[in-house]
């Protein structure tokens, strides 16, 4: 029987993961990066996020987050995927130098053919896995797998030199890219 991910209390951190369909690789370009980025920033500005902890890697993010009072997780990751997917895809269509351009466009099409809930494209995979984070235990563990992932993938060797997390903000004070709550 598979397991149902489900959103718990909104004022509660939550850790979520949400990958792009067939794991396709598409993070691995700046460009596509810099527009999670910023809309990680819209969020928390407008939208009621509160950001603890985030990270990009090639095909998924990772989030630990949880909502302002008055707004609900659900909505605010739902937008958010909405817009990336949005917004990414018309990137891929529009760069001239985007070397995978139409094989990539052929598997978001393919899988929003699959998926009747798409017009055209599909880009995240439709779940979010969301795990309340309700004991500190849970809260480290998660957090330290986060920031560890670029480490383990072989990326960087010190996870505050990946550019695209919260690592810096937590390993060295930094100032990382997306302003987040420290837990």
């Amino acid at each position: 029987m598979a397991t149902r991910y489900r959103f718990g209390d909104n004022s509660l951190p939550h850790f979520i993961t949400f990958a792009v369909v067939n794991w396709i690789d598409v993070f691995s370009r700046e460009c596509y990066r810099e527009i999670v980025v910023e809309s990680l920033k819209f969020c928390i500005a407008e939208k009621g996020l509160n950001l603890n902890a985030w990270i990009i890697m090639s095909n998924h993010i990772h989030l630990i987050a949880s909502a302002k009072e008055g707004f609900e997780l659900t909505a605010i990751i739902r937008d958010l995927k909405k817009y990336t997917a949005k917004m990414v895809i018309s990137e891929i269509e529009n760069n001239q130098r985007e070397s995978r351009k139409d094989w990539m466009l052929w598997m978001f099409k393919r899988a929003g053919a699959r998926n009747s809930n798409n017009k055209v494209y599909q880009f995240w995979q439709q779940d979010n896995h969301p795990i309340e984070l309700s004991t500190n235990k849970m809260i480290e563990q998660r957090l330290n797998y986060l920031h560890e992932n670029p480490v383990t993938s072989g990326l960087v060797t010190e996870a505050q030199y990946y550019k695209y997390s919260s690592a810096t903000d937590y390993y060295e004070e930094g100032r990382g890219l997306v302003p987040i709550l420290f837990m």
